[in-house]
């Protein structure tokens, strides 16, 4: 039996009602108070996948290619530009430092959202050389030059070290 059917039966054979007496108090006839007891049952559907995860999950593995944009080959601010196209139908550039300098409003790293850019600089001289899509939980997505697309957090050593900063295109 679902949850929301044993809260039924269980309210309407009123064995419900001690444990739950706030809600007897609140509940202004018996039908209101059944409703009250299925609207709390959890729900015992998965959440459907955003269309920024499926589309991000289309992309992963594909190789590493400097000024690429397809899945036969991208570079980060390539697979930025196909997956916010894709996902969002919004164009960005194909530069992960006009990205940041230019077309981002500047975010704070608490204020990440999942489809925000965190950006990086692995290089001496500080310049963003490399962006990423987060998807929440520290994960992000962006175009390795070693392994291609994948996932990384950004709590892991390598990329809390080059992290530069987050920014939202919309």
């Amino acid at each position: 039996m679902s949850g929301a059917k044993a809260a039924i039966a269980l309210a309407a054979m009123g064995l419900m009602l001690g444990a739950c007496h706030h809600k007897k108090e609140r509940a202004q006839d018996r039908s209101d108070y059944i409703s009250e007891v299925v609207n709390d049952a959890p729900q015992e559907r998965k959440p459907e996948k955003s269309r920024l995860r499926k589309e991000v999950q289309s992309w992963l593995g594909v190789p590493y290619r400097y000024g690429g944009h397809s899945r036969s080959g991208t570079d980060c601010s390539g697979l930025v530009m196909e997956v916010y196209g894709a996902v969002y139908g919004i164009k960005v550039t194909h530069n992960s430092s006009d990205l940041f300098h230019k077309e981002c409003r500047k975010i704070d790293e608490r204020e990440l959202k999942e489809g925000d850019l965190v950006f990086f600089a692995f290089n001496t001289n500080g310049r963003i050389n490399h962006v990423g899509i987060y998807l929440g939980n520290g994960d992000f997505v962006h175009a390795s030059s070693s392994r291609g697309v994948i996932i990384s957090n950004l709590g892991e050593r390598y990329y809390r070290k080059g992290f530069v900063g987050a920014g939202r295109i919309f």
